[in-house]
């Protein structure tokens, strides 16, 4: 096992990578230094410090590239907001799948930032504090009012973007990757996955009202707002790891049925004994998507199936 030595903004952070990456597939821009790991079965507990140690490194990557600064009235609610908005589990997806394919963990930080950054900007917009909805409540408390969130979401779009192409180094030959990147970003965000799937959601509750929606609607909704998100993020994963073609769009579809089981489940109601048939027809689906993969390191991917 090994850890990496990041420096972010001038700061050292280590990083624990529970797989061993293949350097021949994946040049590290980074120092590496050898930690020693005991080895033994993979159990549950290992599989959420996993998650778990990827969230932590995703976080710590993001305080350092948003700190408070000058102008505080830019930059106080971007940090603010970046971190209210609720934490999911693409841009640990992101990483994961990186690794998955042999690359380093810290070529996937970048981009699993920028994941989180596109979803709390979005996150911050659907929830402005402006009018009473059939959504669920807000985890946000709001701080700053509607304009100034409104102007912030607009602001941490971009940003995203910045953070990962700050990760471009001519001699580390990435470059094609990280575009590659950007755009399947900016495509699964836009008008084509996310906002899409906002927009079918807030149709679906406007000629539904606040009972339940069908079934092929809500799947539909899924497949665009949380299926893109995590098609995405898985697809980025095994980019900027190295991977191979198949085993990129191996990771897209699971990353589409991961998100369309997050989102199904987090809509259950009054159908929910359809739903459920469904999550697990996906789950199938998914499982399969992992074959031809090192075993050793699948195991820790059924985190993102619970």
């Amino acid at each position: 096992m090994e850890g990496v030595v990041a420096q972010i903004n001038g700061n050292p952070i280590l990083i624990h990578a529970l797989f061993r990456s293949n350097p021949s597939r994946s040049p590290s821009p980074l120092s590496l230094r050898p930690l020693s790991w005991r080895k033994g079965k993979v159990t549950m507990s290992c599989k959420q410090s996993y998650l778990a140690s990827i969230n932590e490194d995703v976080k710590a990557h993001l305080k350092h590239a948003i700190p408070v600064r000058e102008p505080l009235a830019v930059y106080e609610p971007m940090h603010y907001l970046t971190f209210a908005a609720p934490w999911n589990t693409a841009p640990a997806l992101c990483v994961a799948a990186c690794e998955l394919v042999g690359g380093h963990r810290n070529l996937a930080l970048p981009a699993a930032s920028a994941l989180h950054l596109m979803y709390a900007a979005s996150y911050t917009h659907e929830n402005l504090p402006l009018q009473e909805s059939c959504r669920p409540k807000s985890t946000i408390h709001h701080e700053y009012g509607p304009n100034i969130e409104l102007l912030t979401g607009d602001s941490i779009m971009p940003f995203g973007l910045e953070v990962l192409a700050k990760l471009d180094d001519p001699a580390q030959n990435i470059s094609s990757r990280i575009l590659r990147v950007v755009v399947e970003i900016t495509r699964s965000v836009g008008s084509q996955g996310m906002i899409y799937g906002q927009y079918l959601e807030i149709e679906s509750i406007q000629s539904n009202g606040c009972g339940s929606c069908h079934v092929e609607e809500i799947e539909r909704v899924c497949e665009k707002y949380e299926g893109s998100l995590y098609a995405c993020a898985a697809t980025c994963g095994a980019i900027m790891g190295g991977g191979s073609e198949e085993e990129i769009e191996k990771m897209r579809r699971y990353g589409l049925y991961v998100g369309k089981i997050q989102g199904m489940t987090n809509r259950i109601k009054g159908n929910g004994k359809d739903l459920m048939k469904l999550v697990e027809e996906m789950r199938g689906l998914a499982i399969k998507e992992l074959k031809g993969f090192d075993e050793a390191k699948v195991e820790a991917f059924s985190s993102f199936l619970r």
